[in-house]
């Protein structure tokens, strides 16, 4: 992934679904969402855990098909172990038609969940941060 790719990827994306989201603001997974948010993403918070309840501003989704069809998901960033990324890709796939790039945060590496998306035609990130890429990048 080149880093016109990734500023590609941040100009294009709108909205970014964030799994495994922590009502912990000490948690990467919240203070990268709230980072994205302050960029002027649309972050929507996916955690089964907390779901119903609020978050950022947003309502907390269990999964990714419990988005409603009305939000058009560009992006997923995945805080999950490596072992869960395929299931989450094969549900991002299935339920977010407007799913352009599929972000694996630090330490999520799986081959095998990159390699679905791929095959979708989507664009993929693995083991990097966008709270870390963007200030890298001058964005």
């Amino acid at each position: 992934m080149t880093d016109e790719m990734l500023r590609e990827i941040f100009k294009e994306t709108k909205v970014i679904a964030v799994v495994g989201f922590s009502a912990n603001p000490a948690r990467p997974s919240h203070y990268v969402a709230a980072y994205l948010q302050a960029k002027g993403y649309r972050v929507i918070p996916v955690n089964p855990g907390l779901a119903g309840q609020s978050a950022l501003g947003e309502t907390v989704y269990p999964d990714l098909a419990a988005i409603p069809a009305g939000i058009a998901v560009d992006m997923i960033d995945i805080f999950r172990a490596p072992e869960a990324v395929p299931g989450v890709v094969a549900e991002a796939l299935s339920a977010l038609p407007a799913l352009k790039t599929v972000w694996m945060q630090l330490g999520v590496i799986s081959a095998e969940g990159a390699a679905m998306a791929q095959a979708a035609g989507k664009r993929v990130v693995m083991d990097r941060c966008p709270k870390m890429e963007m200030p890298r990048l001058g964005l």
